[in-house]
């Protein structure tokens, strides 16, 4: 199912309500919600999968980790169900549902709130992009996704059921480590798609610009503002739990977050050189379309400058005197018609001459 990116969110919906309120803001998925739950230690994996939210399944156990990870938050029965059982505030709840967030992280010293931005890449070279809300506690992580089919976190499970790697022996942070980097990395599956498109528009517009490369390029102007305000506030998320003195991350962690966070800020420079060209392009279509129109202009001039001694020769002698001795000529006609013929081939050189043409 494919969700349109829109730079802007209704939120009347929510006017007049006090702080904490569920409302959902956003657009419903058709599909049904699915829980699903990893709870995993060195020594085993428990896999479950609902459309129906077990409380007995889903609490936060004394040993090893759980995840459970909901995708679709427009049942928000679920959503206040799943914070009771987590003792999570209402307002983060209320923020779980409201699909319009900026990409943030809150401490509430019990665990942490962390909201990003997930993009999925398209066949078609374009990109869905849904709000991924995570919270981090003791031994566990809760992940809300808006519920677009499909998600970055394949290999991530993966490696969870395969006991590949340092998943299964560290802490509910190392998962949350894992995890952003799953969304980050994807982002630059996205920016090379998106990169691809701009290759492509940028040769049409040197070679034929046309009115609806101009759409496409105020589409891909829209791309990149949505890419920028979902990608440029993840680098102080990231900052923050790299840097924060909360007990909930251990130091071995932050040190993988720290290449997180330098992936995310390539990232944002690849975004701002995809700002920087669209910029040009649009210049250079410009441009291009003002070449175009003067070498029209120019062609036409040289057309009508060419005329202009014809006309003055057919002009001179289509007046009505009774008296032109070139009248009585037996070849006058054809006289003058080679006269035009010459003074037509001896513009046409000196215009090329002078590189007119």
């Amino acid at each position: 199912m494919r969700r349109s990116k829109k730079l802007f969110r209704t939120r009347s919906a929510k006017e007049g309500l006090p702080p904490g309120s569920l409302i959902h803001i956003g657009e419903a998925p058709a599909d049904a919600v699915s829980i699903s739950v990893f709870e995993y230690n060195e020594q085993g994996l428990q896999e479950t999968s609902s459309e129906i939210l077990d409380l007995g399944l889903v609490r936060p156990k004394t040993a090893g980790v759980i995840w459970v990870d909901v995708e679709g938050v427009h049942q928000v029965e679920t959503i206040r169900s799943l914070g009771e059982a987590y003792n999570l505030h209402p307002l983060v709840l209320e923020d779980i549902v409201s699909t319009v967030q900026r990409p943030k992280i809150e401490d509430y010293d019990d665990y942490l709130f962390v909201v990003v931005k997930m993009l999925l890449p398209l066949p078609d070279g374009d990109f869905a992009a849904e709000q991924l809300s995570l919270i981090l506690g003791r031994g566990y992580v809760l992940t809300f996704q808006e519920g677009i089919r499909g998600d970055v976190f394949g290999p991530v499970r993966e490696r969870i059921r395969s006991v590949k790697g340092k998943i299964r022996t560290l802490g509910a942070d190392y998962l949350l480590y894992t995890l952003l980097d799953a969304v980050v990395d994807r982002y630059f599956t996205v920016l090379e798609n998106f990169g691809e498109r701009l290759i492509s528009i940028e040769e049409d517009i040197a070679l034929h610009p046309h009115p609806r490369t101009l759409v496409q390029l105020n589409d891909l102007r829209k791309e990149v503002i949505y890419l920028r305000k979902s990608i440029w506030p993840l680098r102080e998320v990231l900052s923050s739990l790299e840097r924060d003195d909360t007990d909930l991350i251990c130091d071995a962690t932050r040190l993988f977050l720290r290449d997180v966070h330098d992936h995310a800020v390539q990232t944002i420079d690849t975004v701002e050189t995809f700002r920087d060209l669209l910029s040009g392009m649009l210049d250079l279509y410009l441009s291009s379309l003002s070449n175009r129109t003067n070498e029209i202009m120019k062609f036409l001039t040289l057309i009508g400058t060419i005329f202009i001694p014809l006309t003055f020769v057919v002009g001179l002698y289509g007046m009505n005197f009774k008296y032109m001795p070139e009248l009585e000529w037996h070849y006058g006609y054809f006289i003058v018609l080679g006269i035009m013929a010459l003074m037509t081939i001896g513009m046409i050189f000196y215009f090329k001459h002078r590189k007119w043409l």
